[in-house]
């Protein structure tokens, strides 16, 4: 969620380019306030005004565990740039418990809106616009609220209770459900390196953003060394992050986390709203599809829109993003034309009553044809299923198994727990704040081709553009000699190897024993997810596999708009440790994962079947 470089996600980077000489007039004075919500708590706030205000202008609002500036902002950074341009009052608040706000700092985002006595980020922000339409000097009365990450979940939240002064919304790459997907699970299992990290960030300490202090730089290892996860507490913390606590102590989905997963209360579009999602949000890429899907569960006005782009968590705020990674958008800045061309426009409309209101349901960028997409609908009414099969000699295609072809009808592998395969190349970085976290989804999967416990299928050479819009997801038929198990599903779109020639990296020689990066037969990451075994027939109430029975193993491959170029290939890779970004599965079922002892972890044979009976796919949504 949530730690999109500070300087990417918001105003809190309204920092200085160094200042020209003269230096220019600051654009914004500062006032910093305290706002007193209905529990007696008082919210540190900061209050940007615009220097040349002619008149009343609407506020633009957002809440943030991050902090807040202490002095105006020398100049206007890029992101920020078409907002001022229209001309908002900034408002910016540390949420409660967070730097100089009082009160306890959750880390959840559970709302019971059933309880008058209850406080959380759904009341406090209606609280707080209560306070600033009423406080702030010559402010139209309407308000709008923004963020990215967490930012963007505590926009979200507002819709449970929006105020009647609030006018739209942009919650971008907010969380929703953290036990189903986003940051810290994926289906019940756990991003162990994430929530980890990023909970000793936000909560060893009320008054800064920690970072952990790894012994050692690679954190594979490092994460390796520790042995189960009992350990984080026994040998580090020691009970004292309460949100660490709470993951342990549920591993399942019980009633702690149906109450965190606050989306289930939304069920109309009560605010107009702008949802972000980046296709390759290494965070948050889920929930605000769900919040887009929830909130079309009754929007009679059309106020409920989707955006989405080829982006990282939080790219489209960076001044243009033309690429990600090493791979280009054809020439698109695709953070400036959102900007330009969706973001500012909306609010415009909205808060300015100036421009049109948007047409379409769903824009995207879409990847491969590097084009601009609008869609009344979603998926569009043209899309057609496409299933793409699993075969035992390791191929892909749209035929069906037959029971003609030679072999077994499996391919299998060992997954041993003391070898997991790494989720990118090692050494791997700590996840703040080295920053390579962000591309990790794009990296060329080269790097795990040949491990033997990584099985590999690939296409025939495309003869024709193969578009996919829309949910693609994967039906694997598997068994495990294990009685718990996890399977890793990655499609994979194979560049041509005369992608492009061989270049060196900033016109510069290569450094003894290296070769610059190339598109030559790059295998790009289109989708990537992981599927928890001991949750197939319940996340509630987990039970063990039975041994070497083949089952059906659904995997959700969420919302794509990609084009598979003619001349190149598609790849399927599938895997059952994803380390240390996933925790270890044991593959022996135990009552609770973060209670296995080291005895428990145990190495199993997987098979992957590919037979008229048991006809592993991947299913598209296909465009002609």
């Amino acid at each position: 969620m949530r730690r999109i470089a500070l300087a990417l996600s918001s105003i809190l980077i309204l920092t200085a380019f160094a200042p020209q000489e003269p230096a220019p007039a600051p654009p914004f004075t500062l006032r910093e306030v305290m706002i007193p919500v209905r529990d007696g708590v008082h919210l540190q706030t900061a209050i940007l005004t615009p220097v040349n205000q002619q008149g009343p202008l609407p506020i633009l609002f957002r809440r943030t565990p991050y902090g807040v500036p202490d002095e105006p902002p020398k100049a206007v950074p890029p992101n920020l740039k078409e907002l001022v341009q229209d001309g908002y009052i900034f408002v910016i608040q540390n949420l409660r418990g967070r730097f100089k706000s009082e009160g306890v700092f959750e880390l959840t985002s559970q709302v019971n809106l059933q309880d008058p006595k209850s406080t959380n980020e759904t009341t406090d922000a209606y609280d707080s616009i209560d306070w600033l339409v009423k406080n702030v000097p010559n402010n139209s009365g309407k308000v709008g609220m923004m963020g990215v990450s967490y930012d963007g979940l505590t926009t979200a939240l507002a819709l449970l209770q929006p105020h009647p002064a609030l006018k739209a919304i942009s919650e971008q790459a907010s969380p929703v459900d953290q036990w189903m997907n986003d940051d810290d699970h994926r289906y019940g299992a756990l991003r162990e390196s994430y929530d980890f990290e990023y909970a000793v960030m936000e909560q060893a300490d009320k008054s800064k953003n920690t970072h952990f202090e790894f012994e050692i730089y690679d954190t594979y290892e490092w994460y390796l060394r520790l042995g189960p996860l009992s350990n984080i507490n026994a040998k580090y913390l020691h009970g004292s992050i309460p949100y660490w606590n709470s993951s342990v102590e549920h591993p399942d989905y019980d009633a702690f986390w149906k109450k965190e997963a606050w989306v289930s209360q939304l069920h109309a579009s009560t605010v107009p709203n702008l949802n972000v999602a980046g296709f390759w949000d290494q965070e948050d890429p889920w929930g605000p599809w769900q919040i887009f899907r929830h909130a079309a569960e009754h929007d009679p006005d059309h106020t409920n829109f989707m955006v989405a782009g080829p982006w990282f968590h939080g790219q489209w705020q960076s001044p243009k993003a033309d690429s990600i990674g090493i791979i280009p958008f054809g020439g698109h800045e695709t953070a400036r034309e959102f900007r330009e061309n969706l973001e500012a426009p909306f609010f415009r409309y909205y808060l300015h009553g100036k421009g049109e209101k948007p047409a379409w349901s769903v824009t995207t960028f879409q990847s491969g044809s590097n084009s601009w997409h609008s869609y009344k609908v979603w998926p569009p009414a043209e899309a057609h299923a496409g299933d793409l099969y699993l075969h035992r000699d390791g191929s892909l295609s749209f035929t069906a198994p037959t029971a003609a072809e030679s072999g077994p009808g499996y391919r299998e592998y060992v997954s041993d727990p003391s070898n997991p395969v790494p989720y990118r190349a090692r050494p791997i970085s700590p996840t703040y704040p080295a920053g390579d976290w962000r591309t990790w989804e794009v990296a060329d999967q080269r790097f795990v081709s040949d491990r033997p416990d990584v099985l590999t299928y690939v296409s025939a050479p495309l003869d024709h553009d193969l578009v996919v819009t829309g949910p693609v997801s994967a039906v694997l038929f598997a068994s495990t000699s294990g009685t718990d198990s996890d399977f890793v599903v990655k499609l994979i779109d194979v560049f041509p190897d005369d992608a492009q020639k061989n270049v060196w990296d900033a016109g510069q020689g290569p450094k003894p024993g290296e070769y610059a990066q190339s598109l030559n037969g790059y295998e790009l990451p289109i989708a990537m997810e992981i599927r928890r075994g001991r949750y197939l027939a319940s996340y509630e109430h987990p039970q063990p596999l039975e041994p070497n029975k083949p089952i059906e193993w659904p995997v959700s491959l969420r919302d794509r708009d990609h084009v598979f170029l003619k001349g190149h290939r598609i790849m399927v890779q599938i895997q059952s440790t994803w380390f240390p970004l996933i925790d270890r599965n044991p593959q022996k079922f135990v009552p609770s994962i973060y209670q296995a002892k080291a005895e428990d972890f145990v190495s199993a044979t997987q098979r992957i079947y590919s037979s008229p009976v048991f006809p592993s796919h991947i299913a598209l949504t296909v465009v002609q």
